[in-house]
């Protein structure tokens, strides 16, 4: 297995979030690694117009995304974990690439959200984007699917 020395997490409180960092966590642990955790308040909805924005404060949404990365370091540290958090608005594609070229970290950590080709475009994600950005290794955590049971419910 390759040595990861600095793991940088990606959170955002949803399911999957919440199991990338459990992942990433206990990797970090197993490998002593460096611990930073990103937190990104993605800007896109922000600037779509009045009628949503304000639906949302900015200050709100703001102080929910500070929170969720309180509580994430909260939970690294209860798995013993020293995290460095770290907070950001913009596109997160833009902002993980930016947050990589700056701490080099060996591994990024983060969320796949499992979204049809139609609601992809719609939202004008490609987070295909992000590999062609960094150069370090990338794992991608998705929760698992539901089970048949439930999906037919």
């Amino acid at each position: 297995m390759a040595s990861f020395n600095r793991i940088l997490l990606c959170y955002d409180a949803t399911r999957e979030g919440r199991r990338a960092l459990r992942e990433g966590a206990d990797l970090a642990r197993e490998c002593h690694a460096q611990t930073h955790l990103l937190a990104v308040l993605d800007q896109a909805p922000l600037q779509w117009g009045t009628d949503i924005a304000s639906a949302v404060p900015f200050e709100a949404a703001e102080e929910a995304a500070r929170e969720i990365l309180r509580d994430g370091v909260a939970c690294l540290q209860e798995k013993g974990l020293a995290a460095t958090g770290h907070f950001v608005v913009g596109r997160p594609i833009e902002v993980i690439a930016s947050y990589c070229a700056e701490l080099l970290p060996d591994l990024i950590v983060l969320a796949h959200h499992r979204r049809g080709p139609f609601k992809r475009w719609w939202n004008g994600r490609d987070d295909r984007l992000l590999l062609d950005r960094v150069s370090c290794s990338v794992l991608v955590v998705t929760a698992p699917d539901p089970e048949p049971a439930k999906a037919a419910a």
